[in-house]
C-alpha cells in the first residue's frame, strides 16, 4: 500500500509539529539536513538500549546494577555509555551518593519523562504489531 502525500506536506508537517512541540518562535531543526544536531540526539534516544533504558526509567528511579538487571542483554559497557549519552543530553538524572560502597541513582528529567512515554508508547505498538511484521516477512521472503 503507498500513500500520496503533496510535495512539501511532510516537510510542513514536521516544521509545524517540531514548532508546536519547542512552543517557541526560534528556528526549528531541519531533521531531513545531514548537518541537523538533532539527528544525534535522535540517535540516542531511539537506539535499541536507549529506548529500553528509557522505558526501564519510566517507572522510577533505579540503580545501576537494577537497569542492567532489567534491560536484558546490555553489556556493563554499553549501559554505561547510554546513560551517559542520556544524562548529556538532560533526559537522565544521575545521583551519586557518598558512602562506600559508591551508591549511584538514575531518574529521567521532565525532558525525558517526555522522551521515554513516547518511544514506550512506539516500542508498544511495534509488539503489538509483531505478527504483521512476521506475514510481511514471510510474504517478502517469499516472493524472492
Amino acid at each position: 500500500m503507498s500513500v500520496s502525500v503533496e510535495p512539501g506536506a511532510l516537510e510542513q508537517l514536521v516544521t509545524s509539529e517540531a514548532a508546536r512541540s519547542a512552543g517557541s518562535a526560534g528556528p526549528v531543526p531541519d531533521v531531513f539536513s545531514a548537518e541537523c544536531p538533532s539527528r544525534l540526539v535522535l540517535e540516542h534516544v531511539t537506539s535499541r538500549w536507549g529506548v529500553l533504558v528509557l522505558a526501564a526509567l519510566i517507572d522510577g528511579t533505579h540503580r545501576f546494577s537494577e537497569l542492567r538487571r532489567q534491560v536484558g542483554g546490555v553489556s556493563e559497557k554499553m549501559l554505561a555509555q547510554t546513560l551517559q549519552a542520556l544524562e548529556r543530553d538532560g533526559f537522565v538524572h544521575r545521583e551519586a551518593y557518598p558512602v562506600i560502597p559508591p551508591r549511584v541513582e538514575y531518574s529521567l528529567t521532565p525532558l525525558g519523562e517526555g522522551a521515554a512515554r513516547r518511544v514506550w508508547e512506539l516500542a508498544r505498538w511495534i509488539g503489538g504489531s509483531l505478527p504483521d511484521v512476521f506475514e510481511a516477512r514471510e510474504a517478502y521472503d517469499a516472493a524472492r
